[in-house]
């Protein structure tokens, strides 16, 4: 009879007695055992064999055989190597040490006492018999370290061929970014060697410099040329133009999209006339129109040490729109999103109220390490510093568009103006989800539920009182142009643009919103719905309302993630009005099509690691690119010229 565990080859039971499972074994082979075919077994072309009075004596017991150990390897006839090296075979002959090979046959012909009796054995039987009854406790360790270390090697090949080669092999996972932890799992596949599977990879080249780029695409066609199918959602063009099949989805987001535009070879997309991706693809599309500006002021960064800093000093253009560049693990975020924002607050007196960070409040084990340097210049044109990245805007679901941006506060006041509202007594917090006196008391203004399952993990489903509304009937009895509160939120931001078009305090963010590509949204979308790109543009969006405040230093960290050429050209134009508004914006960014846009350049690098964190280039994007020892320079230079 058969049990279950005859049918796994992890037991005893079910494993191959041969290869214990593994579905492979470890085997000797000629070339392992002779590296040089040129020389004779005199000459010792038969490594396994050491020189010392062992090797000798099989040298001798060939020459009691018969075989002839002067002419070279190559030149043995097949079988007689084939039987040197593999035979199970053990005969004990006859030695004669000291003797020709002519004297040895002469002597065995002769039946002479020989100087002692040995044994033969085979080349491979030789090596498996050494390395498995072996008493050195080195040999030992070195065979069991080989063992290991094979395994280990080939995995960090694959995640140095990635672009993950400045990573330290203790850094915590919470602390990578996505486009790092997809390119981390994506080297463990590639080390599975698995066949017949579908790979699906949401912006697989997230963060990644274009020089590291075309190992990701080399390991991406590697798993579909094992046996693979590789879907990837993607806005690098480079990737989409490597792609065998291309299938774009449009042609707008939200409602306006949805529809498959076409499905096929990329050469032929150029033909649909609806696709955005087409136009960007084959180059039609210039970028936005900008004007080289004259920096207002400098920040000096003087003798910075941070991670792999080490004791650089940068200058920082004030008053322009300046793109940090340099591949993966360079240093820029180093110093750009930690040293300088902590050096500026300490300019400033403190941490202003207005800094947008969330390093705080980032999961997992959070190391706080103390920024070397000094900051000197015209610091006096920094009044204020906000920096933006592609954390969530709120981590519940009562944090949403409307309630971040502002623009929900208004609206509450204009519903507590209307005459029903007025004949009720009820004020703005009536037509707040947040407090009692006019929420769902069911949901508690959320919305929904928590339904516990017995054995399973708990879902939410939709309130069954206000059925997802939030807000209790009286609320919901309220207008204002033929919309309740409800109706409001879940208004798209185009449609609420147009709704409330008259009304300025409202009118103005949704405009905001709009031209910065999120008209798709809706005002009550709750902020654990939106993307990382999503939510950082909301916040640009919302800082656009302030801009007239001027003398506000913005830091962008990847600012074009996880946007379409499209977007990521709406968000330039935004930028660009920020720092027409007397602000300085500094982005750390990899879209060589933004670089180009911005007024002034600071690459880091020149490698990763140990290899980066040094000042390689700085100066407009046209200076920066004849800048050889960049890595960055030659692919702006490409831009440039694409740009015309």
């Amino acid at each position: 009879m058969l049990y279950a565990e005859d049918f796994s080859p992890n037991t005893p039971q079910g494993a191959c007695p041969s290869c214990h499972g593994l579905g492979h074994i470890y085997e000797v082979t000629e070339t392992l055992m002779v590296p040089d075919p040129s020389l004779s077994i005199r000459e010792r072309a038969i490594a396994s064999w050491r020189p010392a009075w062992h090797g000798q004596n099989l040298r001798d017991i060939l020459v009691t055989l018969g075989y002839d150990i002067d002419t070279p390897w190559k030149n043995l006839p097949a079988e007689d190597r084939q039987w040197i090296l593999f035979t199970e075979d053990t005969p004990t002959v006859p030695v004669f040490p000291g003797l020709s090979p002519e004297d040895t046959r002469e002597a065995v012909r002769k039946k002479m006492t020989p100087g002692y009796m040995g044994t033969f054995t085979g080349a491979r039987r030789y090596v498996l018999h050494t390395f498995a009854s072996t008493q050195s406790a080195l040999m030992r360790k070195r065979l069991a370290a080989q063992r290991l270390t094979g395994g280990v090697m080939a995995r960090l090949y694959q995640l140095q061929k990635l672009g993950l080669g400045y990573l330290t092999l203790d850094r915590a996972t919470p602390t990578l970014s996505a486009g790092e932890l997809q390119r981390l799992r994506l080297a463990t596949q590639l080390s599975s060697m698995l066949f017949g599977v579908v790979y699906v990879l949401d912006e697989p080249s997230a963060g990644l410099h274009p020089s590291d780029s075309k190992a990701l695409y080399d390991a991406l066609e590697n798993l579909r040329d094992a046996g693979n199918s590789v879907f990837v959602v993607e806005h690098d063009l480079n990737l989409i133009r490597r792609a065998q099949w291309l299938v774009d989805v449009g042609p707008s987001a939200g409602e306006q999209g949805g529809h498959v535009l076409y499905s096929g070879i990329p050469e032929d997309l150029k033909a649909v006339t609806q696709s955005r991706t087409a136009r960007y693809l084959f180059d039609e599309v210039r970028p936005p129109q900008s004007f080289a500006r004259i920096p207002s002021g400098w920040l000096k960064l003087q003798g910075i040490h941070r991670q792999n800093l080490k004791w650089i000093d940068v200058d920082i253009p004030l008053g322009v729109l300046t793109a940090v560049t340099g591949v993966s693990g360079s240093g820029k975020s180093s110093l750009i999103a930690q040293a300088l924002p902590e050096l500026v607050l300490s300019s400033l007196g403190g941490e202003p109220e207005d800094v947008l960070s969330e390093a705080s409040d980032a999961e997992g084990p959070s190391v706080t390490e103390k920024t070397y340097g000094t900051l000197t210049g015209d610091t006096g044109l920094v009044k204020r510093l906000l920096q933006v990245d592609q954390k969530p805007i709120g981590r519940t679901p009562r944090s949403n568009l409307a309630t971040y941006t502002g623009l929900f506060d208004p609206v509450r006041k204009l519903f507590a103006g209307t005459t029903d509202a007025k004949l009720h007594h009820y004020d703005a917090g009536q037509f707040s989800f947040n407090v009692a006196k006019g929420r769902c008391a069911t949901c508690e203004g959320e919305g929904f539920v928590s339904v516990e399952l017995l054995f399973m993990p708990s879902v939410y489903a939709p309130c069954p009182t206000c059925h997802g509304a939030r807000y209790n009937r009286d609320t919901l009895r309220i207008y204002w142009q033929d919309k309740n509160i409800a109706e409001v939120l879940h208004m798209k931001v185009d449609e609420a643009s147009q709704f409330f078009a008259t009304e300025e305090p409202v009118a103005r963010p949704l405009r905001l919103l709009s031209e910065i590509g999120l008209g798709y949204l809706r005002l009550g979308q709750p902020a654990t719905e939106l993307s990382g790109g999503e939510a950082q543009r909301i916040m640009l969006a919302t800082e656009l309302q302030r801009s007239q405040r001027g003398h506000t230093l913005y830091i962008l960290d990847e600012t074009t993630t996880g946007l379409h050429a499209s977007d990521a050209d709406r968000l330039l134009v935004q930028l660009q009005r920020l720092v027409d508004a007397e602000n300085t914006v500094i982005m750390i960014v990899h879209d060589m099509r933004a670089v180009t846009q911005a007024d002034q350049v600071i690459d880091i690098g020149p490698g990763a690691g140990h290899e980066g964190g040094r000042l390689v280039a700085a100066g407009t994007p046209e200076q920066v690119s004849q800048v050889k020892e960049s890595r960055t320079a030659q692919y702006i230079a490409r831009e440039l010229s694409r740009n015309g």
